[in-house]
């Protein structure tokens, strides 16, 4: 199967995209976004996840949680590429909100084709938020986690959004449960991260109740993951677009030795480099999501490329734009270290861009005993 025109991102595709930037300009802009996760620089705060669940109500409501559900349990069904989309707009806004740990919790859910997961899938498309629990302490994908009768002990890390969500769909051996967040025998430890727009945690599992969803973990994630790492890579293109924009603007204002920024070579080229990076990572990111919709068969291949070059686009326009911003780009004041810090735990989620070169370099030439 060949992949249809403009990745097949239509009509619907544009509404969503569309609808997603305005509420997201309308009920949380810049400035507002500063407020609520930076207004304590103290590094020694209490670990809470600053977020609106009020505008999450609201995200269910619009239907965005169901775009990934299929409609067998209730959802809409719509194609990666749409998803994506959605996930760029997000990413654009630096959004704090569990919706792309639900949607991935959403893929891995979708690919486990029990009776169990349907009846999760329809907790979701009834609005509840969900996350995966599957790494070890070494962010290994040899779980901590054991399952005896139903009940799960052991340990889950870098669990994304934790604090946010209701349910918890958790790797114990070769096998997937969900789990109600606030379950007896579940204790949710925050990390510190440098992200503020997310928390991340460490769950514990003492004899905690679960459902069982699949038998198969590897089989479940083999499928999910390219969705996985294209909609953490369409997060990245967005937030590169909006510090590429920004940087620009300054460019354009100002002024030094008389003229504006832009007007220096060594300004106006490196952002010309980051505006190829972006869009470079931008069309691999359409194309992994078209290929999960049209071509399963190079789904993983083309993930790996969007996010290797998404990692690396990220690093680069981060730099440069605090760069660019001259003294008050690295201040806490500054909008810029929401974006950048973003970009950095991005790197790092589901895999950097030397990994995912070395997953490729496998697929493509064979691993290397």
């Amino acid at each position: 199967m060949t992949q249809p025109i403009n990745f097949g991102f239509g009509e619907e595709e544009t509404m969503l995209r569309d609808s997603a930037a305005r509420f997201f300009a309308d009920n949380l802009p810049v400035d507002q976004l500063h407020a609520l996760t930076a207004s304590d620089s103290d590094p020694h705060k209490a670990l809470d996840a600053a977020w609106k669940p009020e505008l999450w109500q609201q995200m269910v409501e619009l239907g965005w949680t169901m775009l990934a559900v299929p409609e067998s349990a209730g959802g809409m069904g719509m194609s990666a590429v749409a998803v994506a989309g959605l996930c760029e707009e997000a990413g654009r806004a630096a959004f704090p909100s569990p919706l792309l740990a639900t949607i991935n919790a959403t893929y891995v859910l979708a690919a486990c084709e029990s009776a169990g997961a349907i009846a999760a899938l329809e907790s979701i498309v009834g609005g509840a938020a969900a996350t995966l629990a599957l790494l070890n302490d070494k962010g290994g994908e040899e779980s901590a986690v054991t399952a005896s009768d139903g009940k799960l002990s052991g340990t889950a890390c870098f669990v994304q959004d934790a604090q946010k969500v209701q349910h918890l769909l958790v790797r114990a051996g070769q096998e997937l449960y969900w789990v109600a967040a606030d379950a007896e025998g579940v204790t949710i430890n925050p990390d510190a991260i440098i992200d503020l727009t997310r928390d991340q945690a460490r769950v514990s599992f003492t004899n905690a109740s679960a459902e069982l969803v699949s038998e198969d973990a590897d089989a479940a994630l083999g499928q999910a993951m390219p969705a996985i790492w294209t909609m953490v890579a369409a997060d990245m293109v967005g937030a590169g677009e909006w510090q590429l924009q920004t940087t620009v603007e300054y460019a354009k204002t100002r002024k030094q030795f008389e003229r504006e920024l832009g007007f220096f070579q060594a300004v106006k080229h490196p952002l010309v480099n980051a505006m190829v990076d972006i869009d470079q990572s931008k069309s691999l990111v359409y194309n992994a999501a078209c290929a999960i919709d049209s071509e399963p068969e190079n789904a993983e291949k083309y993930a790996h490329m969007a996010k290797a070059s998404a990692s690396d686009m990220a690093a680069f326009i981060s730099s440069r734009s605090v760069q660019f911003h001259g003294g008050i780009g690295f201040t806490w004041e500054c909008f810029l270290h929401l974006y950048f810090k973003r970009q950095m735990h991005n790197q790092a989620l589901w895999g950097d861009a030397i990994w995912h070169r070395a997953r490729m370099a496998d697929m493509l030439m064979g691993a290397v005993a």
